[in-house]
């Protein structure tokens, strides 16, 4: 019964942590966007994020934030949320599910802890700035 099953793969659409300035921190911060590089347009899209980890011996996590997008065209760009700077040193992870059609995704995308650094910047897609990519 299992092996009947398929679980369709999600292509092109990744996670990125990008820094921009924030006037209400008067600093640079990170946000997380959600990159939909591929031909097809993402529908009821859920993004569900956490933060769990240790930090100087003792486990941490932080709450669910749930956010809702009715839909992401194709080749487009959506923001997230805000990273704050104390949970860049646990383990960052997005469970996104959308539909395209009649078909539903969903992926895991994990940004490890400390990964999420101006050292591991690379360009990204569609934003065309530098960024901390997760596919």
């Amino acid at each position: 019964m299992k092996s009947d099953i398929i679980i369709p793969e999600v292509e092109n659409v990744f996670l990125a942590a990008v820094q921009e300035w924030n006037d209400d921190f008067m600093e640079k911060v990170w946000y997380v966007y959600l990159i939909n590089d591929s031909d097809f347009q993402l529908d009821s899209v859920m993004a569900v994020s956490k933060a769990f980890g240790t930090i100087d011996g003792e486990m941490k996590k932080t709450s669910l934030l749930r956010h809702a997008f009715v839909e992401v065209p194709a080749v487009s760009v959506v923001k997230i949320e805000m990273i704050e700077k104390s949970v860049l040193a646990l383990n960052n992870e997005f469970m996104v599910t959308f539909f395209i059609g009649n078909t539903l995704y969903d992926k895991k995308y994990i940004f490890k802890a400390n990964s999420i650094n101006e050292s591991t910047v690379e360009e990204v897609p569609l934003l065309f700035v530098d960024g901390v990519m997760v596919k």
